[in-house]
């Protein structure tokens, strides 16, 4: 199923079902400020291990990230240092992944890897969305199989084709990026650009 939604003035019915998903242990995917991207509520276990399988992740090898509304509790799931929060201040929201050191709130699998990707991107849908639930939400990039068309992470409609099947809802907030987040680790005291994507950081 496919709901288009705006960056604003969309029908709080419409938003509170997606929220009812969520809460329910459903996966949906909707834009970032990057790429497309799939999810489900954080604080279910369930629907995070769903998500592991179908894009082939092992959460004690790969990094898990979520999506906050804003900084104003990410001390509630990340251990964040005063120099980190400013330098995360100056950049969200904005198309980046910060890496943090995993708090206790987080689901078991989350503690696996102890680590944790902080993402507030400059996308008032899946923001909004967010700040509804009341918790943050779970955020992978779709995965694109070797020799794909870009297409089928980037509109809606072949996102649909390709995934409706196996997620409980797909937002349509127009044609996605292609470009990723800029992951920052923040796990020492130096943090270090492990990946380049769209965001330029400002130190």
């Amino acid at each position: 199923m496919i709901q288009k939604l705006y960056d604003k003035h969309n029908d709080p019915d419409v938003l509170q079902h997606i929220v009812d998903i969520l809460n329910d242990g459903g996966i949906i995917i909707y834009p970032t400020d990057t790429m497309y991207a799939m999810g489900c509520h954080a604080l279910k276990e369930r629907p995070i291990e769903k998500i592991c399988r179908l894009k082939n992740l092992n959460p004690k090898k790969n990094n898990l990230s979520i999506i906050c509304y804003d900084l104003s509790n990410i001390s509630e799931y990340a251990q964040v240092g005063n120099a980190t929060f400013k330098l995360m201040k100056r950049n969200l929201p904005g198309p980046f992944t910060f890496i943090l050191k995993a708090d206790s709130r987080l689901p078991k699998i989350f503690r696996n890897r102890k680590e944790v990707g902080i993402r507030v991107p400059d996308n008032t849908i899946i923001r909004e969305i967010c700040r509804l639930l009341e918790a943050p939400i779970l955020t992978t990039t779709l995965p694109l199989r070797e020799g794909e068309d870009i297409e089928y992470i980037t509109d809606p409609e072949l996102i649909d084709e390709k995934f409706g099947e196996e997620v409980d809802l797909i937002i349509d907030g127009g044609i996605g990026g292609i470009e990723p987040s800029t992951v920052i680790n923040c796990c020492e005291d130096i943090p270090e650009i492990v990946r380049q994507g769209k965001g330029e950081l400002e130190v």
